[in-house]
């Protein structure tokens, strides 16, 4: 039981751990944020789903490191971005730009749920109408029912 406690605890109480190492931590904490910033948007090339910061994959400790050494040298995040995409293509963003390139990749979720809506109101439209009102002779078959069970 001691056991199963301390597995829950740990989960829940557990924080986001980063695989980034005390080794490439800059001193500076100003450009240390900047880092973290920059590779929180930054997708590791072996695992994929992750950032470079969660990442424990080698390539995402150098991309960690040259984000770093980029910072350093002074380049803005912008210039640190830009050449990593020239570097590795766009897919090493983990949320691209909009552009033409991209664009349905953008615009795909929209697109399905209008086509959603129209097809979903044009299956409406072809539904048969309810029949909503009884002719006499259902009339009075229907009140000689209700009158039979009421006095039932």
């Amino acid at each position: 039981m001691r056991y199963i406690l301390a597995l829950l605890a740990a989960l829940f109480l557990g924080g986001a751990a980063f695989a980034v190492q005390p080794d490439e931590v800059l001193k500076d904490p100003v450009l240390e944020k900047r880092a973290r910033a920059i590779s929180a948007g930054l997708r590791c090339m072996v695992c994929q789903n992750q950032s470079i910061d969660d990442s424990d994959a080698q390539l995402a400790k150098d991309l960690r490191i040259l984000v770093r050494e980029r910072l350093v040298a002074g380049d803005t995040d912008q210039q640190v971005e830009g050449y990593l995409v020239q570097r590795y293509g766009e897919f090493v963003l983990l949320k691209p730009t909009f552009g033409r390139h991209t664009m349905l990749l953008w615009l795909a979720p929209a697109l399905v749920l209008v086509l959603g809506g129209i097809g979903a109101y044009a299956a409406l439209r072809r539904r048969p109408p309810s029949a909503s009102t009884l002719d006499d002779e259902e009339q009075k078959a229907l009140e000689a029912l209700l009158k039979r069970d009421q006095g039932a």
